[in-house]
């Protein structure tokens, strides 16, 4: 396994030296934004990462070796290609096979994470069940992930484009602890409570700490999410998001648009509708959650 990995140079002297470590995904900067805003974000959240004690390791796949940890001239190299393969579990491998560059999703950066002996990784939020499942089967490969694989996902929530409520039952079948951090309220992304509440509530990066290491030292397989809602100052109102996801949500049924380009379509036509704020408020909670994520790592490596 470990010959398709390459470790960058300050990821590898992290873990010689036995210092805590935070795993990245790559899709927010292939996909989620435009260059070069897209460079300046994943830079920031680096820097949020080594200033609150720990190191990044952002994950992405170019000419056959799975990266964990990107350099400069990489991490440009991800932010400026055309045609880069959003990649989730089913890609991984053909991704590594043809040489091409791929950038990992929330399942992906956690099998690549686990593969590292990362515990900790920092995203925006989880997929999950789409609206209408019952009838698509749109529902994302983050959530067996979580299942399946020991990472704990530091996230604010699912997208409230979502059916959280089922994505919620799904995390619950599948033995999935969801934690709010410093919240009884489970976040939906742009807002702070989705509605729906949370199993645990950890009062601080302590408490999750410990919750993981008992987890994995008793063998119950599967992650961990650890709900972060996005800082007050940032939030925007339920009944506004409301108000454009049913109108994106319209234009999608109208135009047709189905399966896995349905989340970049809304999430396109909400940062349209709103004028660019749905952008910022994704950004600010991007950074929140690396700044708790650096301290729930620092706190488990402690253990």
């Amino acid at each position: 396994m470990e010959k398709y990995v390459k470790y960058s140079e300050e990821v590898k002297q992290a873990m010689e030296a036995g210092k805590p470590i935070v795993a990245l995904e790559s899709t927010i900067i292939s996909h989620g934004m435009p260059y070069p805003q897209n460079v300046e974000m994943a830079t920031t959240v680096e820097r949020i990462i080594r200033d609150n004690g720990a190191v990044p390791a952002t994950i992405a796949i170019m000419d056959g070796n799975i990266l964990i940890g990107l350099s400069e001239e990489e991490l440009e190299r991800l932010a400026t290609a055309k045609d880069v393969k959003k990649v989730s579990r089913r890609d991984l491998a053909s991704v590594v096979a043809d040489g091409s560059i791929g950038a990992t999703t929330v399942a992906a950066t956690m099998i690549c994470a686990e593969i590292a002996n990362i515990a900790v990784f920092v995203t925006g939020g989880i997929g999950g069940v789409h609206r209408g499942a019952e009838t698509t089967m749109d529902i994302s490969a983050d959530l067996q992930e979580l299942a399946q694989t020991n990472v704990a996902v530091v996230c604010a929530g699912a997208k409230s484009i979502l059916d959280i409520g089922l994505t919620l039952e799904y995390l619950e079948t599948n033995g999935v602890p969801v934690i709010g951090y410093q919240s009884e309220a489970f976040p939906a992304f742009y807002n702070r409570d989705s509605g729906f509440g949370v199993d645990i509530h950890a009062t601080d990066a302590e408490a999750v700490a410990s919750t993981m290491k008992v987890k994995w030292d008793l063998e119950l397989d599967g992650g961990i999410v650890v709900a972060n809602p996005v800082p007050e100052e940032s939030e925007l109102k339920k009944e506004y998001m409301d108000g454009i996801l049913e109108q994106a949500l319209r234009e999608a049924d109208e135009q047709g648009v189905k399966g896995k380009d349905t989340t970049p379509f809304l999430l396109a036509r909400l940062k349209e509708i709103s004028e660019g704020e749905t952008l910022k408020t994704n950004i600010a909670l991007v950074y929140h959650n690396a700044k708790v994520g650096a301290e729930i790592a620092v706190a488990y490596n402690r253990k």
